[in-house]
C-alpha cells in the first residue's frame, strides 16, 4: 500500500534536504511553522529561518527584499492569507520586480476541512496564475511536492506552489517524471481524458476506475503545472479521446479548466466540461465529506465524465 503523508509534512522535508545541498536557501512563515511544516527546516537551520509574525503582507516584502541580495526565498502561511490578504504585495513586490521568492501555502482547498469556509482558499489558483511572470505549480501528493520544491528553487523568478493539508497515499513515485509544464499520463485511454491536478487526481483515479467497470476507457493527465500550461498534452487528447472533462479543487472560474478551455479555443472543439466548485464559499466538513457535498469526488467526475459520451 503506498506511503501515506500530507503534503505540508514532504515540504519541510524536501526544503531541509534542499538546505544541505544549497546554502542560498532560506524559508519565511508567518507564524505558522507548525501547521506550514516549515518547523522542520526551522529545527535543522535556526539561522536561515525568519517568522515574520501574523503580518503576511511584511512576509512578502521581506522575502521580495531578501531575494534581491541573492538568496532563493520560500515564503509560506496559509494559501488564505499568502494569495488574498498579502495579494498587492505579491503583485507589486515579487512578481513586478520579478524576484526569486517561491510563494509555498498551505491549507488550500476544501481540504483544509474544519477550519471552514474563511480558511478554505477556492481562489487562489486564479490569483496567482493571472500575474505576469508567475509560475504556479499544484502537486497531486507527498512525492510530487518533494520534487516541486526542487524544480522551484532550480529556475529564477517568482513560483506559487499549492500545498495541500491532509495526509494522502502517493500515486506517484520516484520514478516518475517532474518538469515544470510538463504533465504526466497518470491512465492512458481513448474515449474521453481526465486533465486534473492537486487531491482531485486521486479522485480522478477513482473515476477511471469506475468508468472502466462500465466499459469507458478515460485517461488521467495529472497537470502538475497551471502555468505555464502543457498545452501539447492538451491538444493531444483533445484530438485522440474528442471528450475533455477538467477536475480541480477549486472555483471554476479562473482555476485549471479556465486554463485549458483558453488553450483549446480556436485550436481544437472537443466536447468539453469542468469539475470544480461552483461560485460558492466552502463550509466545515471533514475533506471527503466536503468533496461529495460541493461535487468535487469520483462519482462527480464519473458523471460529468457520461454526460459527454
Amino acid at each position: 500500500m503506498a506511503e501515506m503523508k500530507a503534503q505540508r509534512n514532504a515540504y519541510g522535508e524536501a526544503l531541509a534536504e534542499l538546505a544541505e545541498e544549497r546554502k542560498d536557501i532560506v524559508v519565511m512563515d508567518a507564524d505558522l511553522a507548525h501547521a506550514t511544516m516549515t518547523s522542520i527546516f526551522a529545527d535543522k537551520y535556526p539561522d536561515r529561518f525568519f517568522n515574520a509574525g501574523i503580518a503576511e503582507q511584511n512576509l512578502m516584502g521581506m522575502a521580495c527584499g531578501m531575494a534581491r541580495t541573492g538568496l532563493t526565498v520560500f515564503a509560506s502561511t496559509f494559501a488564505m492569507f499568502g494569495a488574498g490578504r498579502a495579494y498587492e504585495i505579491v503583485r507589486n513586490a515579487v512578481c513586478y520586480s520579478k524576484s526569486n521568492v517561491k510563494i509555498a501555502l498551505s491549507h488550500s482547498g476544501l481540504c483544509v476541512g474544519e477550519d471552514g469556509g474563511s480558511h478554505q482558499c477556492l481562489e487562489d489558483i486564479a490569483l496567482m496564475r493571472i500575474l505576469p511572470g508567475m509560475k504556479v505549480i499544484v502537486p497531486c501528493d507527498w512525492v510530487e511536492v518533494k520534487k516541486a520544491v526542487r524544480a522551484a528553487a532550480a529556475v529564477d523568478g517568482p513560483v506559487y506552489l499549492r500545498i495541500a493539508r491532509p495526509p494522502v497515499p502517493a500515486i506517484t513515485d520516484e520514478s516518475t517524471p517532474f518538469e515544470i509544464g510538463k504533465a504526466n499520463v497518470l491512465r492512458d485511454g481513448k474515449d474521453v481524458a481526465i486533465i486534473t491536478c492537486g487531491l482531485i487526481a486521486h479522485e480522478a483515479l477513482k473515476a477511471a476506475d469506475i468508468l472502466k467497470e462500465q466499459g469507458v476507457d478515460a485517461a488521467v493527465i495529472n497537470m502538475h503545472t497551471i502555468k505555464p500550461l502543457d498545452t501539447e498534452i492538451i491538444m493531444k487528447y483533445a484530438h485522440k479521446c474528442g471528450k475533455i472533462v477538467t477536475a480541480e479543487e477549486h472555483l471554476l472560474a479562473g482555476g485549471l479548466g479556465s486554463a485549458v478551455a483558453e488553450a483549446i479555443i480556436g485550436k481544437a472543439n472537443p466536447k468539453f466540461a469542468m469539475v470544480g466548485v461552483n461560485d460558492t464559499f466552502g463550509r466545515s466538513g471533514k475533506p471527503d465529506e466536503l468533496f461529495a457535498a460541493f461535487g468535487i469526488d469520483s462519482k462527480a467526475i464519473v458523471e460529468k465524465c457520461k454526460s459527454l459520451l
